[in-house]
């Protein structure tokens, strides 16, 4: 197959995180290169002293608040810190998290791994705005829960997902109480319902699956007892997931007409199983994902191809990834995908080779509106264009073009371009270029041209 410079240039930006020098004189199709990554199977994952599991990170946020708890009182016991003091755990947790992530984005081979990562990751919001708890754990929500599995059955990371400790946090789950329970008789406890529902509205069926308040309660029942462990009590970690079997609501449950026995921790297991698999299930995900990677309104026939193959493929996430790059209709030449704050960003760094400070990409994400983990509902950060090219939204990536333009200032604006858009490159943009009155000014109309800012 030979190699056409265009659809190379296409298929980082639109599969992956965008073209880093070098990348679109590839000698081998990136068709066969995009395949290569999905069949190898492999999802990198961040590292650094600081990322450790998230039941560990609880348990030091769980001892540094009370250190903290200690000195307030003028207890004498407490720890008195030597040198200046270190930033809080959540802070300092946060930043190493993001700061692994920028790594392996910039050292992705085509990014498209990771875009699966994001993509799973937004489907399955956790989100630091919800405090200490999800500031420290949310990362490590990624690394535990969707990287191992994004590639996977679509089984594992719905089961790895609802039952991590930081989803647990997120949406509640660990004060929901099966009312009838003996938890529930003695604290007069009941059910909340949100991760029940947000499983079903958002991370399955979707909101036209077919279910009904009913079936929000009866999975809210089967989640009773999902929580966190506890001090003194089993082994095991605080902060680690835990079932408590004294907080499970008793007895069978029938949830979209099938009845699942009181079974334990299995009851969830098998409950998930079949959501899973349910063709509803098949049509979201398979919308979810034409949707982000092809088109706002991607077309039906891809949508019905994408969810035949999840069906067909148990949930296979790698086969479903793979018909997805096979399909035509994400081929078309026309860049109908406006790119993420987070896209825009790590692109516009991969292109020039630029690694600043990881301070300075956060406040440019948190300027765009889409720093890392930090959507402001379950649903996760939006997926379509009026949701990122407003006319606020563009000022904000102009000021940042202009700022990223200025760091490299060293580079020729004429070799970027053509490293990073190629043949995708209009004339109009080309004849901006030269009459860019500085290099910076230059490297900015490059960023804001609509060829990169489109994928």
């Amino acid at each position: 197959m030979a190699v056409d410079p265009r659809r190379t240039a296409l298929a980082l930006g639109r599969f992956g995180l965008g073209a880093r020098p070098g990348d679109l004189a590839r000698a081998e199709p990136v068709e066969e290169v995009l395949r290569g990554e999905i069949l190898a199977g492999v999802v990198p994952l961040p590292g650094g002293p600081s990322l450790s599991s998230a039941s560990t990170l609880l348990t030091a946020l769980q001892a540094e608040d009370q250190s903290r708890k200690l000195a307030r009182a003028g207890n004498p016991d407490a720890p008195t810190p030597e040198g200046p003091p270190a930033p809080p755990i959540p802070e300092r947790t946060y930043q190493a998290e993001v700061a692994a992530r920028l790594a392996l984005a910039q050292q992705a081979p085509t990014g498209l791994v990771e875009r699966l990562v994001w993509f799973w990751a937004n489907h399955f919001t956790v989100s630091v705005v919800r405090g200490a708890n999800l500031r420290v754990s949310a990362g490590a929500f990624e690394r535990e829960a969707i990287r191992p599995h994004v590639l996977g059955r679509f089984r594992d990371l719905l089961l790895a997902a609802a039952t991590h400790p930081a989803m647990l946090i997120y949406l509640d789950n660990i004060a929901s109480v099966g009312p009838n329970s003996p938890a529930g008789q003695r604290q007069g406890k009941g059910l909340n319902e949100n991760l029940g529902r947000e499983l079903l509205e958002l991370h399955t069926l979707g909101s036209e699956g077919g279910y009904g308040q009913a079936d929000v309660t009866a999975l809210a029942r089967i989640l009773t007892g999902w929580s966190l462990q506890r001090d003194g009590q089993a082994a095991g970690l605080p902060g680690a997931t835990a079932f408590r079997r004294a907080a499970h609501e008793p007895g069978a449950v029938t949830l979209l007409g099938r009845t699942y026995l009181d079974v334990g921790p299995e009851q969830l297991r098998m409950a998930l199983d079949d959501l899973a698999v349910h063709p509803a299930t098949a049509r979201h995900v398979a919308l979810r994902l034409a949707r982000h990677f092809v088109a706002d309104d991607p077309p039906p026939d891809l949508v019905a191809r994408l969810a035949q193959t999840f069906i067909d493929q148990d949930g296979d996430l790698s086969r479903v990834s793979l018909a997805l790059i096979e399909a035509p209709e994400a081929w078309d030449p026309v860049q109908r995908k406006i790119r993420s704050p987070q896209e825009f960003l790590v692109a516009a760094l991969r292109g020039l080779a630029l690694a600043p400070h990881p301070g300075m990409v956060m406040n440019g994400l948190a300027a765009l509106g889409q720093p890392f983990w930090s959507a402001p509902a379950p649903n996760g950060y939006p997926d379509d264009a009026g949701a990122w090219a407003s006319p606020e939204g563009l000022r904000t990536r102009l000021d940042l073009a202009a700022r990223t333009g200025q760091l490299a200032a060293g580079t020729d604006p004429a070799a970027f371009a053509e490293s990073v858009l190629g043949p995708l490159a209009t004339d109009e943009t080309r004849t901006a270029l030269r009459r860019a009155e500085s290099r910076a000014q230059a490297i900015a109309l490059v960023l804001m041209a609509p060829e990169f800012q489109r994928r």
